[in-house]
């Protein structure tokens, strides 16, 4: 199985950025790590491994990108309006920096969005964001409102709110999704949800999928025994769902 090592400064995060390819054809999986991930996280986890028939026979090619999220999402030291603003840099660079290097790479007509925890809320976000970019989502192990405390997980905005939380909050902005276009894309989707039984972002996923429904945006949405938010669940998921 091939496996390429891509670094590059990015103009728009006035920084180096890091990504792993592995394989050389199939559809595109852009995969987003954990909150504490980085660019080899899939790799160390071994969901690479659980992948790699696929990948050899051409099936699945999977672009593994770096993390933000301690200068983002969990950047306390910011703001919350500068650390959004530094999101949507992120964003910016995957739309514009890493897609078409996708694209002019392998051909494949197909983008998948993935990702696990944090990693499927930047799945998830930037696929109903931009489901023009994006075929299919696998999103596992999610939480799809980030304003909303859940056990130990805080509002990552201490309370603040602005145009940019809400476009970046599925939960909340696809309950007002008007535009016809990017609901037919999203109603093209192949949209694959997963959560563990006991997870505490539970109730998080079911929102979702009632939102999801109530727009006519067909998807599958699969709890799982017990927990289930955990390297060894996400390897098994991935083979079924990706």
């Amino acid at each position: 199985m091939k496996r390429d090592h891509h670094r590059w400064y990015s103009d728009r995060l006035h920084r180096d950025m890091d990504l792993l390819i592995f394989g050389e054809s199939g559809a595109r999986v852009l995969i987003f790590p954990t909150r504490d991930g980085r660019f080899w996280e899939y790799e160390d986890m071994g969901v690479v491994a659980r992948l790699a028939p696929r990948v050899a026979a051409g099936h699945l090619q999977l672009w593994c990108v770096d993390s933000l999220d301690r200068e983002t999402l969990y950047g306390t030291w910011g703001s919350p309006a500068d650390r959004l603003h530094r999101h949507l840099a992120f964003e910016s660079y995957v739309l514009e920096e890493v897609l078409p290097l996708m694209e002019r790479i392998n051909p494949h007509p197909a983008t998948i969005a993935h990702g696990c925890s944090l990693g499927a809320f930047h799945a998830a976000n930037i696929a109903f964001r931009h489901p023009c970019r994006f075929q299919k989502l696998a999103a596992f192990s999610g939480r799809y409102d980030l304003t909303r405390a859940m056990e130990d997980f805080a509002d990552l905005f201490a309370g603040h709110y602005d145009d940019a939380v809400y476009y970046n909050t599925p939960n909340h902005f696809l309950p007002g999704l008007e535009d016809p276009d990017a609901l037919a894309a999203l109603r093209r989707m192949d949209i694959v949800l997963t959560i563990g039984a006991e997870d505490p972002f539970l109730e998080d996923n079911r929102h979702l999928s009632r939102v999801l429904a109530a727009k006519g945006i067909g998807h599958r949405f699969e709890v799982w025994d017990g927990r289930a938010h955990s390297a060894g669940a996400w390897r098994r998921m991935a083979e079924l769902y990706v």
